[in-house]
Order: structure tokens, then C-alpha cells, then sequence
């Protein structure tokens, strides 16, 4: 079905970051094959390989085959290709083609020229198979990050391809649509479909998968059967930079509703007179790290918007050291670190992005500290937007560190990133912590909620937690 032979490629100016070496990887029909290793080790650049983007749209020096359903890719016109590979990209904003949900679903399937009367049923059994009925009728743009990647595997979905090739799918799913993930795959796979994976988040395809590829900088280091992969033991894991291979589960205690310095008080958000939460009540103070939880579309950006200054409250008020303070003030305070961090990246290099965001007692010195601590420093010259989606995901929490804001707002800040990236996330905000930050995580990675956040305030009713004493 895939066969990927003694493949080399490197991106034009760009012969370590991103390049392959000597691939070679074979995936039979009903095969579930996982691409795991740390950011940029070049698991995006293989997937690319398979749908077409490399040669098609990528240039770069290339040399090997690969053969997908007896097409060799080089040779084969993308529609060709399209026909029989589905593709979710790490960025689900970059593979969508309408404002609204419904157009999404069908436009795959008028894109390849189906009968009206046959995309209605196939986008209906789309939507119910994958319960996704609230995303229908919705303009994508107002969607949050999870419900937007939900939306991208739908649309692919109801093309229903012979070949899956997901990247990073499960990136900001809460815990309940990941394991809604994870059951469609096994359903997919079961078809007798096959399925290519990059990913760092690993629990939920434990029963999926038939063999775990370990990449090292654009080389094949091992391949592991499913028995062996998942009988790494924590110490071979970590070393490897992988992520938990057992869902996490962790005990955590609710925030108090007062005693902090910066305290929100009955908080209600409306968006376009739609109440988005209401009554939400909560207090931190100087060194706590408070997590965000909740199922996606709850509304935990929009309550970080608020609390930034970027968003204006319907009703309830949010104080600082007991006096109400109003937006403006609000966003002289707070840097808030996006969820799609593309929106937020406008410098001409790396080094760049970081003068424009610092602090005016940041020194170069520091900068360059901070790049190092992420793994950046060597892109410093190198343009934002041409970085990997783990590195651009670093990128923004670098301009967060060296922002000196003192409440620091981080939405999904491990999105994308390996067991050692995430870890050093983790010692970073505790740092900041130390030195008299308040902050906020928004996040679904229960592995890093562990290591990292004192107690937690619940939007929705996904989570459950005890309740601060």
C-alpha cells in the first residue's frame, strides 16, 4: 500500500533541519504504523512523502521512491493522489477551504465529483459516526483549536481514503475527544484502511498500533513491534524523548474563590450575546501556576482573553490586589501566549520575534540564554514562519519568557512538543513562578497538568477534582 525506498531528502537551504536519510518503510493495507521521536527529528517531512507534498509542493533535494497504491508519488497529479490519501496536518487552519462547517464536510467529496445525493449520506454517516452534531451549522472561525482539529479529521473522514496520514491529530483534543480518536482509528483500521501516524501523544494508540518508527534527526534508529514499544520502561522512554505511553489520570485541587491577589468574581462572557460561561469564580496569587481545564469549546481561551484585557466581561468583575481593574490596565499586566501560535509571530527572524517582545531590562545576553534553554538558539537568523510547528510553539513561549509581564497566560503550551521540550516548558514556567509570575495554563496534557500546575479552575464539567480546603 506504502512503500517508502531508500529515500533522501533535504529541504533547499536546508541540509540538517528537516532532511531524511536512507528511508526506508513499507505499511501493508490494514496497517497502523506510529512515527515517533523529539520536534523537527523529521516525522512531518516522511508524512509528506505519502500525500504528495514532497515533490509536488515542497522543493528540496530529493532522491529514492515512494510508491503509494503502485502510483509513484513524483510522477502521480495530486488529485490522483487525493483519491486515495487522506491527510489531517498538524495545523488544521491550513487545510481548511470554507468559513463554515457543513461546506467542510461535503468539500472533499465535490471536490472529487460525487453525486449530491451521495455526499449528503456520506457526510451524515461522517457526523454520525464521529458525534460530532455540534460542530455542524458553525463558522469554523469561531471554533476552538480542538473543534477545529476535530473538524479537519471529519472532513477528511467522509472522503473515506484508503490511506490515513495524520499529523500530530490528537494535538488539542481534550481527553474525551482524543479517546474518540482513538476508537475510529481502531474502527478505520478494522476496514482494512491504513494509517500512518506522527505523534507525540502516545496513550491512546497503544491498541492501535502494529509498529512504532524511531526517528533521530532524519534517520530510522529502530523499528518496534506493538509488544515491544510498549514494553519500554519509563527510563528507556524518557531517554528516547517520548511521552507517557498510559493515560494519566492525576489527583488535582480546585483554586479558591478568594485570598489571591489577582481574583475573578462571578466572570460571565458572552460572544455575540451568546453566553460562552457564566459565575465563573477564582483567585491566584504570585508564584502559583493555575491550570485551565475543560472540554473543548467550554470557553477557556475566551475566559484567558477576558482576563488579558482582550475581551469585555458581560457581568461579574476581575480584581487586582482587591481594586477592580479594567481592560486596558489588564493587558499592560498580562502576555498571553495563543493557542495557534501563527497569529502571533511577526518578526523576520527568531531573534527578531524576541527583540519585539522584550522586556527593556531583557538583555541580548538573555535572549540568547532563553533561545538556548528551548533549542532555538541555532534558528535565531532563520524566519518564524518557516520553523516546525513544535519549534514555533517554543518560539512563542520564548516570547512569553522574556515578555516580564507579571500574569503570563499560556494556552496549550505543549501542544506539539516531545517528553523533553514539554519537561523543559514545565521547569520554565516554575521558574517564572519562583521569581513572582502569576500563571495560567490552559491545557488538555494531563502529563504536564502533573508536573507543573498547583491546582486548577474547571470550565464545563469534563473534569473532576477535590476542592480546595
Amino acid at each position: 500500500m506504502v512503500d517508502i525506498e531508500q529515500v533522501d531528502f533535504s529541504y533547499h537551504g536546508e541540509e540538517t533541519h528537516g532532511s531524511l536519510h536512507q528511508i526506508n518503510i513499507q505499511v501493508k493495507p490494514g496497517e497502523c504504523v506510529l512515527l515517533c521521536g523529539k520536534s523537527g527529528c523529521g516525522k512531518t517531512t516522511i508524512t509528506k512523502l505519502i500525500n504528495g507534498l514532497i515533490p509536488h509542493f515542497n522543493n528540496g533535494d530529493l532522491s529514492g521512491k515512494t510508491i503509494v497504491d503502485d502510483m509513484v508519488v513524483a510522477e502521480t497529479p495530486m488529485y490522483r493522489l487525493s483519491e486515495k490519501v487522506g491527510s489531517v496536518f498538524q495545523n488544521p487552519k491550513s487545510q481548511f477551504f470554507n468559513i463554515d462547517s457543513d461546506s467542510e464536510l461535503a468539500f472533499g467529496l465535490e471536490n472529487n465529483g460525487v453525486a449530491p445525493d451521495i455526499i449528503r449520506q456520506q457526510v451524515d454517516k461522517t457526523v454520525r459516526d464521529l458525534h460530532i452534531e455540534h460542530l455542524l451549522h458553525r463558522d469554523i472561525f469561531s471554533m476552538s483549536g480542538g473543534e477545529k482539529q476535530t473538524l479537519a479529521f471529519a472532513s477528511v473522514y467522509s472522503m473515506n481514503p484508503e490511506i490515513y496520514v495524520l499529523d500530530e491529530p490528537s494535538a488539542n483534543l481534550d481527553r474525551a475527544a482524543t479517546l474518540t480518536l482513538g476508537e475510529k482509528l481502531k474502527h478505520i483500521k478494522a476496514q482494512g484502511k491504513s494509517i500512518i501516524v506522527a505523534e507525540h501523544r502516545l496513550y491512546y494508540l497503544a491498541d492501535i498500533i502494529d509498529r512504532a518508527i524511531f526517528i533521530v534527526d532524519g534517520e530510522i534508529v529502530r523499528e518496534y513491534s506493538r509488544e515491544e514499544f510498549l514494553s519500554l520502561t519509563d527510563e528507556e522512554r524518557r531517554r528516547m524523548g517520548l511521552r507517557t505511553l498510559v493515560q494519566k489520570n492525576p489527583p488535582y485541587t480546585l483554586a479558591s474563590a478568594t485570598g489571591g491577589e489577582l481574583t475573578a468574581k462571578n466572570l460571565t462572557v458572552a460572544n455575540k450575546k451568546q453566553t460562552v460561561f457564566e459565575n465563573i469564580s477564582f483567585s491566584i496569587s504570585s508564584g502559583e501556576i493555575l491550570g485551565v481545564l475543560g472540554p473543548n469549546g467550554a470557553g477557556k481561551t475566551t475566559l484567558m482573553r477576558c482576563l488579558a484585557g482582550l475581551l469585555k466581561e458581560r457581568s461579574g468583575e476581575i480584581l487586582y490586589h482587591g481594586k477592580p481593574i479594567p481592560l486596558k490596565e489588564r493587558n499592560n499586566i498580562c502576555y498571553m501566549i495563543m493557542q495557534d501560535v501563527n497569529h502571533q509571530l511577526f518578526g523576520e527572524s527568531v531573534w527578531n520575534e524576541c527583540e519585539l517582545s522584550r522586556d527593556a531590562d531583557v538583555t541580548d545576553g538573555g535572549i540568547e540564554n532563553t533561545l538556548a534553554d528551548f533549542d532555538l538558539l541555532d534558528f535565531k537568523e532563520k524566519h518564524p514562519m518557516a520553523l516546525s510547528g513544535g519549534q514555533k510553539q517554543r518560539l512563542a513561549i520564548v516570547t512569553g519568557v522574556v515578555a516580564g509581564k507579571k500574569v503570563l497566560i499560556f494556552d496549550e503550551p505543549t501542544s506539539g512538543l516531545d517528553y523533553d521540550h514539554m519537561c523543559i516548558v514545565s521547569r520554565t514556567l516554575k521558574d517564572l513562578a519562583a521569581q513572582g509570575h502569576i500563571i495560567f495554563v490552559v491545557t488538555h496534557d494531563m502529563e504536564f497538568l502533573e508536573i507543573t500546575c498547583n491546582r486548577v479552575i474547571q470550565v464545563g464539567t469534563q473534569y473532576s477534582g477535590k476542592q480546595d480546603a
